[in-house]
């Protein structure tokens, strides 16, 4: 029997389509938000210029600033997947796990602030695309949830020689290893449901694949959701040109 849950804020029960859905619907999600908006909160001064406005600020507003530094944070990390040196193993893994970290916060930030648009985004990859990024993301949240806790990060990664130059080859090509099944006999049945899902994507898509071929795929995802927002009038300039997991300047794709 498939879970439900009850809207946070109608009160009606619904089956979650996410792990952390408190609301059955967009609607009920931005009037939670308008009917909870905090007005000391609004009215504090926080860090980043984009607070110091004088202009009244609402919900979105905080959607387009938290978009603003999680998508500023997340290309600065996986730019400097081009740049670390591979023979520097320490400093490789450290820089795969912050962009570990900052992909699945940007995620989670669309997916709260722009349902919508996200799941508009989604409609437009084919079926196969939509079922490899899902997956991708599931399987990166379950890194994220157990690298530096359960497993470090070398438990992850495995490295890649290249003949041709005598030494490691970037980092970007080296490979997400295979994983044993977690245990999660300590955790409630639910949580123990979305744990193995997330490991069995991580072995679906990520075990045996380049860590480049991930951050791209996560990329040009979030850039398609930015660039939806953005023609519905929801966030201009949230972003700046994406990075690839190279670390170059990628152009922006034009989907139609």
């Amino acid at each position: 029997m498939a879970e439900t849950r009850r809207c946070e804020r109608c009160g009606r029960e619904f089956e979650p389509k996410r792990e952390h859905a408190r609301f059955c619907s967009a609607r009920c999600r931005v009037a939670w938000n308008r009917e909870n908006w905090n007005q000391a909160s609004r009215d504090q001064q926080k860090w980043g210029s984009e607070n110091w406005a004088d202009a009244p600020r609402g919900p979105q507003d905080t959607g387009t600033s938290a978009l603003r530094w999680a998508f500023t944070a997340m290309h600065d990390t996986t730019r400097r997947l081009g740049r670390v040196r591979a023979s520097d193993r320490a400093q490789a893994f450290a820089v795969i796990g912050e962009a570990v970290w900052w992909v699945t916060i940007v995620d989670a930030t669309l997916v709260r602030h722009y349902p919508d648009d996200y799941d508009a985004a989604l409609d437009r990859l084919t079926a196969a695309e939509r079922q490899a990024t899902e997956t991708t993301f599931a399987g990166l949240r379950f890194v994220r949830n157990r690298m530096g806790y359960h497993a470090d990060q070398a438990d992850f990664i495995q490295p890649c020689v290249d003949d041709a130059a005598g030494g490691d080859a970037p980092i970007t090509e080296w490979t997400w290893r295979s994983l044993p099944e977690p245990a999660v006999g300590t955790l409630p049945p639910r949580g123990q449901e979305w744990e193995l899902s997330r490991y069995q994507a991580y072995q679906d898509v990520l075990a045996g694949h380049r860590v480049g071929e991930t951050f791209s795929r996560t990329s040009d995802f979030h850039d398609l959701v930015v660039r939806t927002v953005r023609a519905a009038g929801g966030a201009p300039d949230a972003h700046e040109p994406a990075a690839g997991a190279s670390g170059e300047r990628r152009p922006s794709r034009r989907v139609t």
